[in-house]
């Protein structure tokens, strides 16, 4: 079907657009906020209980090296938050993904992105860990019910083909602008911190970016009243000819290869990005300055120490230079802030792939041919990358990796924007939403986020732990799911291969 042919669109249709677009961004937003912020937020959330063991007659150094990273409590607790919130979001947002069916796209969009802007709020004054972690629960649930009620509302307000999937293309490539931001965020809020206001008696970076999250919320309170249902969806339901929808449903014998073949190559997706990609944080960010745990990238850790200034003086057994709590903290923000400098280059370059994905989903009609010409490269780039990142932390220079991480992210990113075109086309209305979140949430947010608790379990019991083992971990991790991904791509239907009649 030619440009020409798809009908202007309306205000009310580009109102839409921007709410979608505005979700998307946060979804993104809130995800990768989490590698940028876990490090000094263990630090800072776990200081009363390392001076709770001191007082219990543990060494400090003991007691310190439990919480570093690569220490015992570091590495159960960064599991605990990588894995959790995916699992709980998974879980709730396959519910979602029914009551998206069962009560209107709208209606349960508003709630998802106001639950996500709650949470991400309410982590920024946390005290302790496991108040960090309900929090995050929180934000999880929100943004993996708004992807998929987003997803089926845009799918039915644009019945065109050529437009809907160029508005799901354009729409998504918002995603990476929230990566943008959380980036930008995180560098802002390092500079800025010692004059934003006191928060848990400190400034400290980390809890300024969660903060952040309540943006999406303030434009959606003006916006709502004017948003419509899906015209599709409220037809059949005003009828009384929509049918209830039952998960069961998913594997019938129609749908049953769809379901599943979805669900584990939208894994795969998801496992290239939190097996490896998400890990770059924990591995460039300097790490313990003056202790023995001392590591990170040089150039980072170079910056981080520069910024702290000169040590508070050398300890008398190991005559390592030590460094005032504030100082650590000082270093901390300028770490953080360097390192989002790096991660900034993989959303730019997700941001690219996003684009890219817009203009070739309206050339090529193969679905499959489509999603291969990201997935095939992002097989071998992704694990080779973070092998010789693992040789690299020694090196003068970021650059190269900046490089490696920009091309990462134009395709592993270019293929999270791939299923938001490609699902609504293989499930009928009746079970869009339902159909969407087992893929999405099971298959994406449980399956594809496990990399995450993976790749930090084996870098704990695996050689030397630190960040060079991580990276090794990191790089074995994705090649499994990479892997795994293109095998099964060769068994995802085409659209026209499905029934999706109702």
């Amino acid at each position: 079907m030619s440009t020409a042919s798809a009908p202007r669109l309306s205000g009310v249709q580009w109102l839409v657009c921007v709410i979608a677009a505005i979700g998307f961004a946060f979804d993104i937003y809130e995800l990768l906020m989490l590698p940028l912020i876990i490090k000094p937020a263990i630090a800072s959330l776990s200081g009363p209980i390392v001076e709770g063991l001191v007082t219990g007659g543990m060494s400090r150094p003991d007691a310190m090296a439990l919480w570093v990273p690569g220490g015992a409590e570091y590495l159960k607790w960064a599991r605990v938050l990588f894995f959790i919130p995916a699992l709980v979001g998974g879980v709730f947002g396959l519910w979602g993904g029914w009551l998206t069916d069962r009560l209107g796209r709208r209606r349960v969009l508003t709630c998802s992105i106001l639950l996500y802007a709650f949470g991400a709020f309410a982590a920024g004054f946390v005290t302790t860990l496991p108040l960090l972690l309900a929090c995050r629960c929180f934000v999880f649930v929100g943004v993996c019910v708004e992807f998929v009620a987003a997803v089926a509302w845009l799918a039915e307000l644009f019945p065109n083909h050529e437009q809907r999937e160029k508005v799901l293309g354009w729409t998504q490539a918002f995603s990476s602008l929230g990566g943008l931001m959380v980036a930008g965020m995180n560098i802002l809020a390092g500079r800025l911190a010692s004059d934003l206001p006191e928060i848990a008696g400190g400034h400290e970076a980390w809890r300024y970016t969660l903060i952040s999250g309540v943006i999406p919320a303030l434009p959606l309170l003006l916006i709502r009243p004017f948003l419509p249902e899906s015209p599709e969806w409220q037809k059949k339901k005003e009828s009384g000819t929509l049918k209830r929808p039952s998960i069961a449903e998913l594997f019938s014998p129609a749908l049953r290869k769809t379901t599943i073949v979805t669900t584990l190559v939208f894994a795969a997706s998801y496992g290239l990005a939190f097996g490896a990609i998400q890990q770059l944080p924990q591995i460039l960010g300097a790490q313990a300055l003056g202790t023995p745990k001392e590591a990170g990238h040089q150039q980072v850790i170079a910056a981080a120490k520069l910024k702290a200034g000169e040590p508070a003086g050398n300890d008398r057994e190991s005559g390592r230079p030590v460094y005032t709590p504030d100082q650590r903290k000082i270093a901390g923000n300028e770490s953080d802030a360097v390192v989002a400098g790096v991660t900034l280059w993989q959303e730019l370059g997700g941001l690219f792939g996003r684009a890219l994905l817009a203009i070739l989903a309206v050339k090529i009609a193969s679905r499959r041919n489509l999603f291969r010409i990201f997935q095939i490269p992002s097989l071998f780039l992704v694990p080779g990358l973070f092998f010789w990142i693992s040789g690299a932390l020694q090196s003068d220079s970021l650059l190269l990796i900046k490089v490696g991480v920009f091309l990462a992210g134009v395709l592993v990113v270019g293929q999270f924007s791939f299923w938001g075109n490609y699902i609504p086309l293989v499930f009928p209305v009746h079970l869009r939403g339902t159909g969407e979140s087992f893929a999405a949430n099971i298959g994406g947010r449980v399956l594809g986020t496990a990399a995450a608790f993976i790749t930090i379990s084996l870098s704990g019991s695996f050689g030397k732990p630190g960040p060079a083992t991580l990276a090794v971990v990191c790089a074995c991790v994705a090649g499994a799911y990479a892997v795994l991904g293109a095998v099964l791509t060769s068994l995802l239907p085409e659209p026209g291969q499905v029934n999706t009649h109702d």
